[in-house]
């Protein structure tokens, strides 16, 4: 590979943190430098930083800060164990069964008590950076969210949590403290800034406003002429404009770039996975929270975009006196040096709090020793493991014997630093020096009108960002009136006769029907919407009525239209009453019913919670409405036991008014010969048991209007009271007697089906055969000048872009050969997925130039498709089969057709045997973060599904993401495995550390669209001025 050597060290001197900053667009020179200066690179925002802190600190002003203390804090809850925690038919059967003979006292509970926590203390001091520490399954999130005062109602939680003193009934601890979940929940149909200032303006300025007023007050007195970047963030914070806040957070988490893309979701291209742990970040620190909770906000970036995440909070939490909680998974040495404490958790029990200088102190106190080449945050991780501890054992002239955890935290206990914390908790905390605006007592930060506000500029953005749904049942409704006018156009002809009825009760029924079936994809649309709106209503951003209003409002035009739709297509052109009066009132009808159905399937949606159990309530309520509405069954023949279901069926008010609409009106006037005061249409309405009088059409338009508003109360009501379901389930192994007590009941633990853990092998060194069950060639891929591109976007030709095309990848060569682990390293955003992708040929848009040869021959993508496999970040599989049926389905569908079933399954069993899922192997998958397989078992089997399509070549994408230091390890020596086998293995790849770094063979960097042949050679890179390349 020849590349000119000026032109790369002329890319090597730049700086790769360094980001494209958009000028926002804030009216004034001034408010352009206050936001543009402190955030060209990080570095000023930290002297913005410092300025600030040293004005605060010449006018003697005390900024407020929080320390938080948990004192024997004990977490206990509820799961089923062993095989009666799978989601099976009859167990889910049973479940429900016990449930409800539990709530009437007739059977008592068979879940197992699972303790989570066991007697913790601690505190977390203000102007000091905290990391939690601890292999999954250990209790971090249960920690965290106890801190932050998020766990849910049914976790039996004793002991106290205080904030400067201050049990959580004496303040809002939601609104005193930012809980930042691992998991990201946004809508996709909104930009980053969108998101981030919708944000900020819910949880309003706060308490910055009093800071900052208080601080230009003081400066004012003491003849200081204030900053005026301060002045223009003070009349930011008087006026309640976020938006300056939001642009400063934007730069600083380096989402300036993508600010104006969607984020984007299963069903809208958005962006990176990485951007939106750092969307999800940057959604909380827009607010005034003096306190932050984070839990794994790492996971997905890149090392770099993770050290400036990390970098600009311990900067923020020292120079504003800020407390911050930080749970990571593979902290990187760099990042690990950042934090000041570190508190190490094990099985529910802390083993270690206290200064990060302190900590190798303990553990070689109790005999253990990290190695030079290994990462402290690891080795932490690993060495309260049964499995990894011995390994570090460094009194080599004694015996090793295992060190449990209760021994771990007996020997913390006595330690210096442990005996200071004992002292430090005895002393109680002084609540009168606690500072005015440390803790919020007000619920919400902003007022309701403001709050209402919010939220319905947000419910008609995302309105107009789903006009596609609209505008597809405005079709939709057209083009089924269209079939309705036409199937009953002779209708008309026939009115006045009794045996013409027919017609008539057909069309209207079909109408009728039509706008109950027509509003089902309300049901869906609310479903999808919830796991977003439960984990803003726990941060307390806005209040339910605040969420559910709007949309209740939103509907009423919407309805309007499909009904004026409907009625202006079909009325006059099937032949109903003439009367315009008659024209309207029908109108009225099918409105009222259509806004009926609507509030009716949201109540449904946020009773039903999960999109399954909604449809399937859903689907029974339409089936019975209709059914009970008077038309298919009348009134006189239901049964007398049955008829009170006749009067609660919301379909039979509107099937009533429409026809005592149209049967009352003149041209059904004439009298029967049974009786001279009844007419036809009297006399048709009371065969089919409906209403007679002209009255009942207005008594069933007040009965539907007033079950619309009876059912849209409920609906607010339901978002208030009801929880997000799935957080509350857990599978422990019946014979699991060791850890039975530490398994997590939150949706982020481990499910452990197998005993113990997984079986390691017994020789980790073995070195695999490179013949298989299967053979496969080795093959290699080679690719020079790739260029790809895309249209350009539609938003950055408004801002006066004048190419068509917007280009990804620029001139990339480089080549991965068989029995070689490639890793495909950069910051985010760098075009690692982009360029994998293209050699894949996963990219079914946009323009690919360049050439890509497969050993010497030119790819033909219908051949390579059967030679390669490509493993996505995301494990998606069917949750309702076991490990081995996941690999038999995948094996049946993709390897040859003349290898015989023996040969199948015994490749199956090498595959399996390979990354080590033997144990699993009839452990059923299901579903992520609540049963089934723990996010490391997943990944392994990811690459089993994969791999028993026998490819000679293999991409995965970031097979590390997610997992702590072990669980990673195990994946890369599976990974590792592979490679031993001849074949070509490429992953991209963030934050790794020591150990799976020189896992690897060759680097490829694309950042700089380069390739380094060597980790030896990537070193010698790095270190030496003269840049040469190796081939």
């Amino acid at each position: 590979m020849c590349v000119m050597e000026e032109s790369l060290k002329e890319v090597m001197r730049n700086d790769p943190r360094m980001v494209l900053d958009e000028v926002a667009k804030l009216g004034t020179e001034d408010e352009k430098q206050f936001m543009e200066s402190p955030c060209k690179i990080v570095e000023e925002d930290y002297d913005y930083l410092r300025r600030l802190r040293k004005r605060v600190d010449r006018v003697g002003m005390e900024l407020p800060g929080i320390e938080i203390r948990f004192q024997n804090l004990s977490v206990e809850g509820e799961a089923y164990a062993g095989s009666r925690a799978l989601p099976t038919l009859l167990n889910t059967t049973l479940n429900a069964v016990e449930g409800v003979a539990q709530m009437v006292g007739l059977s008592p509970s068979k879940k197992r008590a699972v303790k989570i926590l066991q007697d913790v203390k601690g505190l977390v001091k203000p102007s000091r950076m905290s990391l939690l520490l601890g292999p999954p399954g250990s209790g971090k999130t249960t920690l965290l969210k106890a801190l932050a005062g998020k766990l849910d109602n049914d976790i039996k939680v004793t002991g106290k949590v205080t904030y400067c003193g201050h049990e959580f009934s004496e303040f809002v601890p939601q609104k005193t403290c930012a809980y930042i979940s691992q998991h990201g929940l946004h809508y996709g149909q909104m930009t980053v800034r969108e998101t981030l200032d919708f944000s900020g303006r819910c949880m309003g300025a706060g308490t910055r406003h009093h800071i900052l007023s208080e601080l230009l007050r003081r400066e004012k007195e003491a003849g200081i002429k204030p900053n005026p970047r301060i002045r223009k963030e003070a009349a930011a914070m008087t006026c309640q404009d976020t938006s300056l806040i939001t642009e400063n957070i934007l730069k600083i988490l380096k989402l300036d770039s993508c600010a104006d893309t969607m984020v984007g979701d299963d069903m809208i291209r958005g962006i990176s996975g990485g951007e939106k742990k750092r969307v999800t970040t940057g959604e909380m620190l827009v607010g005034p929270a003096r306190a932050f909770v984070m839990d794994e906000i790492s996971t997905g970036l890149d090392s770099s975009t993770a050290y400036q995440v990390v970098e600009f909070m311990r900067k923020m939490v020292h120079l504003l006196d800020m407390t911050t909680v930080m749970s990571l998974l593979q902290p990187t040495p760099e990042i690990f040096e950042l934090f000041d404490d570190i508190i190490l958790l094990s099985e529910g029990q802390i083993v270690y709090q206290g200064p990060r200088d302190n900590v190798l102190e303990f553990f070689e106190h109790m005999g253990f020793k990290c190695p030079e080449r290994k990462g402290v945050a690891d080795f932490l991780q690993e060495v309260t493991s049964k499995k990894d501890q011995e390994r570090y054992w460094s009194r080599k002239n004694q015996p090793y014997e295992y060190v449990s955890v209760p021994k771990f935290v007996r020997a913390f206990n006595s330690f210096h630093i442990g005996l200071q914390l004992s002292e430090r908790l005895k002393v109680p905390f002084n609540k009168f020096r606690v500072h005015p605006d440390a803790l919020v007592s007000e619920k919400y930060g902003i007022s309701n009108w403001e709050l209402f506000k919010a939220c319905f500029s947000r419910e008609w953005l995302l309105m107009k960002r789903n006009s596609i749904v609209s505008i597809f049942k405005i079709i939709q409704i057209t083009i089924i009136a269209i079939i309705a006018l036409t199937a009953f156009s002779k209708t008309g002809g026939k009115a006045g006769q009794k045996n013409g009825a027919a017609n008539f009760w057909g069309a209207l029924f079909f109408g009728l029907t039509n706008f109950i079936i027509n509003t089902m994809i309300e049901l869906t649309m609310t479903v999808f919407r919830l796991p977003v709106f439960f984990k803003q209503r726990s941060s307390m951003l806005y209040p339910a009525w605040a969420f559910g209003l709007p949309i209740c409002l939103f509907s009423i035009p919407v309805s309007l239209i499909e009904s004026g739709i409907w009625v202006t297509l079909t009325y006059y052109s099937i032949g109903f009453a003439p009367a315009a009066s008659r024209f309207f009132k029908q109108l009225l009808a099918f409105f009222s019913t259509y806004q009926m159905t609507l509030s009716l399937y949201r109540f449904i949606a946020v009773v039903g919670r999960k999109l399954i159990v909604a449809s399937i309530l859903g689907f029974l309520t339409m089936v019975t409405v209709i059914v009970l509405g008077g038309f298919i069954i009348t009134k006189d023949d239901i049964e007398f036991w049955m008829r009170w279901g006749y009067y609660l069926s919301p379909i039979m008010y509107g099937q009533n008014a429409i026809s005592i609409n149209e049967f009352l009106d003149n041209r059904w006037g004439n009298l029967t010969g049974s009786s001279h005061e009844s007419t036809v249409g009297k006399s048709l309405l009371k065969e089919r048991g409906f209403f007679t009088d002209e009255y009942w059409y207005w008594i069933c338009i007040g009965v539907l209007l007033g079950l619309s508003l009876i059912f849209n109360f409920l609906f607010i009501a339901a978002l208030e009271f009801l929880n997000a379901p799935g957080d509350s389930k857990a599978v422990i192994a019946d014979d699991d007697t060791e850890n039975v007590s530490t398994r997590k009941l939150a949706p982020s633990s481990e499910v452990k089906i197998s005993q113990g853990e997984y079986k390691h092998s017994k020789n980790p060194n073995k070195q695999y055969k490179n013949g298989t069950v299967l053979p496969f060639q080795p093959l290699s891929l080679a690719f020079n000048n790739v260029n790809y591109y895309v249209d350009m976007p539609v938003e950055m030709r408004k801002q006066g872009t004048e190419k068509n095309r917007l280009q990804l990848l620029k001139d990339v060569s480089g080549a991965f050969r068989p029995g070689t682990l490639t890793a495909l390293v950069g910051v985010s955003g760098a075009g690692k997925t982009t360029l994998m992708d293209v050699l894949a040929g996963r990219k079914i848009v946009g323009y690919i130039e360049g050439s890509i040869s497969i050993s010497g021959y030119p790819k033909n993508q219908v051949t390579f498709a059967r030679v390669s496999g490509y493993c996505e970040q995301i494990d998606m599989h069917s949750p309702c089969v076991t490990v081995y049926e996941s690999l038999l389905y995948s094996a049946s569908m993709r390897l040859a057709a003349d290898v015989k079933k023996e040969t199948r399954k015994m490749f199956i069993d090498e595959v399996m045997e390979l990354v080590e899922l033997k144990p699993l192997m009839n452990a059923l998958v299901g579903l992520p973060r609540i049963d089934g397989l723990s996010t490391e078992q997943r990944k392994r089997l990811t690459i089993a599904v994969e791999l028993v399509a026998n490819p000679s070549i293999l991409f995965m994408d970031e097979p590390t993401s997610g997992l702590d230091a072990r669980a990673a390890a195990i994946v890369m020596r599976a990974i590792r495995h592979m490679v031993d086998t001849g074949r070509t293995v490429v992953c991209t790849i963030h934050q790794p550390s020591i150990d799976i770094f020189e896992t690897f063979d060759e680097v490829f960097v694309v950042q700089f669209y380069f390739f380094i042949d060597t980790i030896f050679h990537l070193r010698w890179y790095f270190f030496h001025d003269d840049l040469v390349f190796f081939s």
